[in-house]
């Protein structure tokens, strides 16, 4: 027993906890910093404020994980996030394809306590943040409300991945909170803020079941009275549960920090008035046998403070894809700011507008340019408002924070301050280092003088000579234009033929279309239009096209709209190729063509978007000459994904043990060997609510063995399912050859691999 008599004063239990970086926030941001350090080599401290990791795609808000893919629903191809993210939702599908956020909590949990470089602090909040200098962060002192402790947490370096910057703005850092008028960055988005306001609000969600006998509901005293009368409740629909209600959405014109609760409780009246108003309003009667499950207890919030680096990003870095010599990270969610007012706005819910391709972040945005020792993460990097209306979605937040991960591995090897890494010479470093782990910087290949491919004669037991893809799958109408994305080759004529079923005799409308820029994926630019005749029935129709690409890129070749005519598809799926339909995704503002009003500074163009699968499926064609595209030598090309072209080694569909060979003229020590496959970047991985059709993504290679000269054994893989495969040998082995020898995928998914790392 424990018996204490009086006493004047007690001090809580107090522990002291020093590591080479501290981040704050164990949101997808914290944890991806965090993971990113530990595994680059330096211990960390990750403090989260919550029971669970996660933020926003938490269990407890329930938000989907969305960034540049955009719910498929843009013109970026290929473009879910590298790295730590990109691991950890490749794993949610895995586990967890049809979308239970606490299965994505458990599987946040096990990566980071399985990691013995990380400390992990849950339901500690940072309160206090101590200074060296006038410029330097000492330290920061959290408290666990559950443990009754003190922790000191100190570091050289600290991450802010807070989400309204606690340690930032404690340590005296430069900050915004709002919109910036529209001159300081020549942003002609920037929103009139009498009208529409300065802020985005907070989300709050909900979950509703059918019982399947009757179920009475009583509202709260505090429930609102009057929904029926607001504009947004026409846009509900019973079983519209979680993020679907993005839309309830209030607090743009408080304080989204110290009034947040009070906007909790807004929403809360909002959601109960909501579900009293279904429930017994008469008019819904089909919620008869329906209860309300789940109602969240926090909100999930978008925006407060953003924090200045030595750069702010802006609108024209997103809409002109401007290029960054510091660029580490990518973008490519629309440029998406709300109505201030939120579920009480008579305007729209969201205002969205793309850009034609994904866009670079430099790293200047990831550390504050006043505090010499702290890094920025999430939400709260230097961006300009409507800059921050795309930069601030989960998976982008999580690339960035990626970044910091490895820059604070680079600094504590280097003895670096944070700015200094921004030197045109030091960035390359980091630049190689993030690629290494799959962050794919547009634009910058992986150049690493270390890899031993660099040196080796590669060769294949096959590759895969493009010349058609069999008509052996469904028809499809041609309700909208549809066209088979294919990556062609510069100064070439090129011929196709497609099967085609006709109800009447009809008109065909063929355009062949590319893009202005050769790395994106918006057909902006039409070099070719042809008619073709076609008689009632099915036949196949042959086309040739005169015009020619002045660059190795991908084409459309767009079989335009007409009801009365289908297509034939084909069952085979193939690294870098896939099929696009002019159609709408009404869940991103896309209706087919994005039209902005005069001198916003947004393009106008055409979204030509892949359908999921498994409705999405490849044209079946014939082409001539044959598309070369997937040769070896695309094994240390330095990209881990398409872009202009594959960049990936495909096997022969007929190829029953695909193999890879490498060799060199005097032996090799080889210790470490890194795999990039296939695992689909073209498809959104949301993390929550929406489920996805497959466990393993079809084109990831599962099974594969790596030998040496004696044909040894070095390496055996089964049931592989992520992109980035590591492989670390117990011991350094002296060779002169690796095999690599894959096991056959389906019949209609021939092996591919991106990229070969050696050391």
């Amino acid at each position: 027993m424990i018996k204490k008599g009086f006493k004047k004063k007690r001090s809580n239990n107090t522990e002291t906890i020093k590591s080479d970086l501290v981040v704050v926030g164990g949101g997808m941001s914290g944890v991806c910093c965090a993971l990113t350090a530990a595994r680059a080599g330096i211990s960390v401290t990750l403090v989260q404020d919550r029971p669970v990791l996660g933020g926003n795609a938490s269990s407890e808000v329930r938000l989907w994980i969305l960034g540049a893919t955009s719910h498929m629903g843009n013109n970026n191809r290929w473009s879910r996030e590298g790295g730590v993210i990109d691991e950890l939702l490749v794993e949610n599908l895995y586990r967890n394809k049809e979308g239970n956020p606490i299965i994505f909590d458990t599987i946040l949990l096990e990566k980071i306590t399985d990691e013995p470089n990380i400390t992990l602090l849950l339901n500690t909040s940072v309160y206090e943040t101590k200074k060296k200098s006038d410029t330097e962060i000492k330290s920061v002192t959290g408290f666990c409300s559950q443990t009754s402790t003190k922790y000191n947490l100190e570091a050289p370096i600290f991450c802010d991945a807070s989400g309204d910057g606690i340690v930032a703005f404690q340590a005296g850092a430069p900050f915004r909170m709002g919109a910036e008028k529209p001159e300081e960055f020549d942003e002609g988005f920037a929103p009139d803020v009498e009208d529409y306001g300065e802020l985005l609000g907070h989300s709050m969600y909900f979950y509703t079941k059918d019982v399947g006998e009757p179920v009475k509901y009583v509202a709260p005293s505090y429930a609102l009275k009057n929904v029926d009368e607001l504009p947004r409740i026409r846009n509900y629909q019973l079983q519209d549960d979680g993020c679907k209600l993005w839309w309830v959405e209030y607090g743009g014109r408080l304080d989204t920090i110290h009034q947040s609760e009070e906007i909790k409780w807004e929403l809360w009246k909002f959601i109960y008035g909501l579900w009293d108003y279904v429930k017994n309003s008469g008019e819904y009667p089909e919620a008869e046998t329906f209860t309300l499950e789940w109602v969240a207890t926090i909100p999930g919030k978008r925006e407060s403070r953003r924090f200045e680096g030595d750069y702010m990003l802006h609108q024209k870095d997103v809409v002109e894809q401007r290029s960054h010599y510091d660029a580490v990270a990518f973008g490519g969610w629309s440029l998406d700011l709300h109505p201030a007012d939120g579920i009480y706005s008579d305007k729209p819910g969201c205002n969205q507008w793309h850009s034609k391709g994904i866009y670079q972040i430099p790293y200047r945005c990831y550390y504050s340019r006043s505090i010499d020792n702290l890094f920025l993460a999430g939400r709260i990097i230097s961006a300009s408002h409507v800059a921050f209306g795309s930069s601030r979605v989960m998976a982008t937040c999580a690339h960035g924070a990626q970044v910091v991960g490895v820059a604070a591995a680079l600094a504590k090897k280097k003895n670096l301050k944070p700015a200094d890494i921004a030197d045109e010479n030091v960035i390359k470093l980091l630049q190689k280092e993030l690629n290494i782990r799959g962050q794919s910087i547009p634009g910058i290949p992986i150049e690493d003088d270390n890899n031993l491919v660099n040196s080796a004669e590669i060769t294949a037991s096959s590759e895969l000579a493009l010349r058609s893809l069999p008509f052996n799958g469904p028809w499809k109408v041609l309700k909208n234009s549809t066209a088979q994305l294919l990556p062609l080759k510069k100064s070439t004529e090129y011929g196709f033929k497609f099967n085609i079923r006709a109800e009447e005799d009809s008109i065909l409308n063929i355009e062949l279309r590319t893009s202005s820029k050769k790395h994106n994926f918006t057909p902006d630019k039409i070099l070719e239009r042809k008619e073709i005749d076609v008689r009632k029935g099915e036949q196949k129709i042959s086309l040739e096209f005169n015009e020619i690409l002045k660059h190795d890129q991908y084409a459309f070749i767009c079989l335009m709209k007409n009801e009365k005519i289908s297509v034939q598809t084909s069952n085979k799926l193939v690294t870098g190729l896939v099929s696009v339909v002019n159609g709408e995704n009404k869940a991103v503002s896309n209706t087919g063509k994005q039209e902005p009003p005069q001198g916003l500074g947004v393009d106008t163009f055409e979204f030509w978007c892949p359908e999921r699968r498994p409705e999405g499926k490849n044209l079946g064609f014939e082409i001539k000459p044959g598309l070369d595209v997937y040769g070896a030598e695309n094994l240390n090309n330095g990209y881990v994904r398409p872009t202009n072209r594959t960049n990936a080694w495909v096997a022969d569909f007929t190829d029953e043990k695909p193999k890879i060979i490498m060799e060199w003229p005097e032996k090799k020590s080889v210790q470490k060997i890194k795999i990039m496959f296939d695992t689909d970047f073209d498809h959104a991985l949301e993390s929550s609510l929406m489920g996805h059709p497959e466990r393993v993504i079809p084109y990831c290679v599962r099974n594969y063995t790596i030998r040496d000269e004696n044909e040894k054994t070095l390496a055996q893989k089964k049931d592989n399912h992520q992109s980035i495969n590591e492989v670390r040998l117990e011991q350094a082995v002296q060779t002169k050859k690796l095999e690599f020898i894959f096991d056959k995928l389906t019949g209609d998914v021939p092996v591919g691999v991106f990229e070969i790392l050696c050391y």
